[in-house]
């Protein structure tokens, strides 16, 4: 069973008018991923000033990047950026969040998913 995380952060991703969101997606298509197709696996914040992520391309490549953003200010995430972009497809097999990827890519191939 997939997470609620990854089906919550992926609606919000796609959907979401927060300026966290919105700044994401346009961070993503600077990578060549479309929001629209791109699912999340995890966003977590680990300090004042950054969260780290994970998702999963169309093409089913996995990224770890951390996205770094004033979250004291009140548009502070309008000017996020990502640093650490870093493709593990070959290694989110290792480390806790692989369960969480995993079932991420079982609902991406899901028929209820793709419709």
């Amino acid at each position: 069973m997939v997470s609620s995380i990854v089906v919550q952060y992926t609606d919000l991703l796609r959907t979401s008018d927060y300026d966290l969101w919105s700044r994401l997606r346009t961070l993503l298509e600077g990578r060549g991923l479309d929001p629209d197709r791109t699912v999340v696996v995890d966003l977590l914040q680990e300090g004042p000033d950054h969260e780290d992520g994970r998702v999963i391309s169309e093409d089913g490549r996995v990224y770890r990047f951390t996205l770094f953003y004033d979250q004291a200010a009140e548009h502070g995430a309008r000017n996020a950026y990502l640093d650490g972009w870093t493709d593990i497809t070959d290694s989110w097999r290792i480390g806790s969040l692989a369960n969480r990827t995993a079932d991420a890519f079982a609902w991406m191939s899901s028929p209820a998913e793709s419709s």
